[in-house]
């Protein structure tokens, strides 16, 4: 049976990540990065796609599990008949290489497990060669395809339809320490790792990482869950912060609305940088500065809205039929064809989170403010262009008012840093340039009647992403306004409680199919009802979100209140950014829009 979304654990080294299922089978891992094609990928399959399982042959064992502090140490504590034993799963920080480790513990009594190794290289387009190649006392497994080839240090297993088998048995006090190793296919196997030092190495470091978070206030444990989660998917070597760890997981169950976010959008990078300033990290900051500068290089006018983990522009969109879909959700993609889109809003992201690492201290260097001007050069060249929209629709451009917003608030932050930082820049022209978007917006993106904000110039709609016309300072949370708007979403974007980002049954994004309530989008709604002064509204649906939060704090995309189903990728860098800031919104932690109205 298919896993739901919410059954899976991450484990990460900060360049790639693996999913672990509640019962114990590794159904997702893309080596040796996020992007990667993937080796274990009954995620969007089944067992044949490729997937380490690892359980109690007594099936009537019980599972319970965790994270081991604040770390990315999963703990999986089997209960059977025969006895308790624990599997921590890991994959070591550092050390320039991809390993993977399940460590089988035993607690008390006596456990059998039972594991079962199939690898599909290549989106399980290739079946590897695979081979034994350890002793009788240190059995390996070596499987190589192409350029890939990882051997596998995990016991003794035996072929059987292309499917290796074996078994583990722990008594209380013993361990078994199983590993699995990538490496290219043209250079020799690397040594086997020393578990034990990597084990406490990788706690350490994520341990260190957690212990600089800076929060006080409710929710705590989401909190820096969710900013661990976001030191996660941002890729050590290059600084590149990817949007999630999967590709292609439905926003509609069977249906079509399925993506690949395994690439760095400069938006929801920019906005998990902000997170990450508020709470005392600034190192971060300066890795995906310089990211930036190699990714834009030298004309802006070429930007796109999104690259690969290490700048790649190539982001080709295309179906695999080699894995069938989650519970047959199709196609699978890979790739992403909004990175060819253009969306206005990008540069306003880009801008308002470079001022606030320029605000708590980051110093601009002799690139970062001739960049910054070069793309205010950009945001001018396109003033006037209509775009796909933060939700990246596949259908005519629109004058999105969010879109418009942003634009304005790239320009607000080339005035105010020339004005206030002492840079160097037309800040009287930008000044011009931001009056006339203002006044655009307060005449066009308004409803006449309603007076409210619309999603886009002519429409009647509103749009979830006009909530963050407040973060950015456009206009107070209290602004006619915006409580107009946010009465008109509670009135046609709240399903049980919770927010859509659209209607889709407008075809304003030109896609088959619907979705489901986007829990950044209701994290943001706390953030407005919390500095509008709704702290009861606030304070109430942030309980309700934080609770859906998996058994070890994870979230994906969107939520089906319905059956209590995550949808979408998982876990969602946005999702996760949204909560850190409603959470500081109702300890009245001001952020980006502080002074700004």
């Amino acid at each position: 049976m298919t896993s739901p979304i919410e059954d899976y654990a991450i484990l990460s080294d900060t360049r790639t990540a693996a999913l672990v299922s509640r019962t114990g089978s590794i159904d997702w891992l893309c080596v040796p990065r996020y992007d990667s094609a993937s080796v274990f990928g009954a995620l969007l399959g089944d067992e044949n796609h490729g997937c380490w399982r690892l359980h109690p042959r007594d099936e009537h064992a019980t599972a319970s599990r965790r994270y081991d502090g604040d770390t990315f140490v999963l703990i999986t504590r089997w209960e059977c008949a025969s006895g308790v034993a624990e599997v921590h799963d890991f994959m070591p920080i550092g050390g320039g290489r991809v390993d993977l480790v399940r460590r089988v513990v035993g607690i008390s009594g006596e456990v059998e497990f039972v594991q079962e190794v199939a690898m599909r290289f290549d989106y399980a387009r290739t079946l590897p060669w695979v081979r034994q190649v350890g002793t009788p006392e240190d059995p390996a497994l070596l499987a190589v395809a192409g350029p890939d080839a990882i051997i596998a240090r995990a016991a003794r297993l035996t072929p059987s339809d292309h499917v290796h088998r074996g078994d583990v048995t722990v008594t209380e006090g013993g361990r078994v320490d199983l590993t699995l190793t990538w490496f290219p296919s043209h250079e020799e196997a690397p040594a086997p790792i020393d578990v034990d030092t990597e084990l406490e190495a990788t706690k350490r470091w994520w341990g260190d990482w957690a212990a600089r978070i800076e929060h006080a206030g409710p929710h705590h444990a989401e909190v820096v869950r969710s900013l661990l989660v976001l030191r996660a998917l941002s890729h050590e070597d290059t600084g590149g912060i990817v949007a999630a760890a999967t590709t292609s997981l439905p926003e509609d169950f069977g249906g079509s609305r399925n993506w690949d976010y395994r690439y760095v959008w400069l938006r929801d990078a920019a906005l998990t940088l902000e997170a990450l300033i508020n709470h005392g990290f600034l190192g971060v900051t300066e890795r995906w500065r310089r990211w930036l500068l190699r990714a834009i290089a030298g004309d802006p006018a070429q930007l796109q809205i999104m690259y690969g983990i290490a700048g790649e522009r190539d982001l080709l969109e295309r179906e695999l039929t080699s894995l069938p879909g989650y519970d047959g959700a199709a196609p699978v993609r890979v790739g992403n064809a909004a990175a060819g889109q253009f969306q206005a809003d990008v540069i306003g992201e880009v801008m308002v989170a470079l001022e606030a690492a320029r605000m708590a201290g980051l110093e601009e260097t002799d690139f970062s403010w001739p960049l910054q001007r070069a793309l205010l050069a950009y945001v001018e060249d396109n003033i006037e262009r209509p775009d796909n929209g933060i939700w990246e629709i596949r259908n005519d451009p629109q004058m999105f008012t969010h879109s418009r917003v942003m634009v304005w608030a790239a320009l607000d932050r080339g005035v105010r840093a020339v004005r206030e930082g002492g840079l160097d820049g037309p800040a009287d022209h930008w000044e011009q340039l931001r009056e006339r978007v203002r006044r655009e917006i307060d005449e066009r993106g308004v409803d006449p009647e309603g007076g409210y904000f619309v999603q886009h110039y002519g429409s009647r709609e509103v749009d979830a992403s006009l909530l963050l016309l407040t973060q950015v300072g456009f206009c107070a949370a209290d602004d006619p306004r915006m409580l107009a708007t946010v009465a008109r979403m509670e009135s046609t974007l709240m399903h049980e409680g919770m927010l859509h980002r659209y209607r889709t049954d407008t075809g304003v994004d030109g896609l088959a199919g619907d979705e489901h309530p986007f829990l950044a989008c209701s994290f943001w709604l706390v953030e407005q009802y919390a500095t509008s002064g709704r702290i009861d509204d606030a304070t109430e649906l942030m309980d309700r979100l934080c609770a859906l939060t998996n058994d070890v704090g994870l979230l994906a995309e969107e939520y089906e209140p319905k059956t209590g189903r995550a949808a979408g990728n998982t876990p969602q860098a946005l999702s996760h950014l949204a909560l850190v800031r409603a959470a500081d919104a109702l300890v009245g932690h001001s952020g980006r829009a502080a002074d700004r109205h």
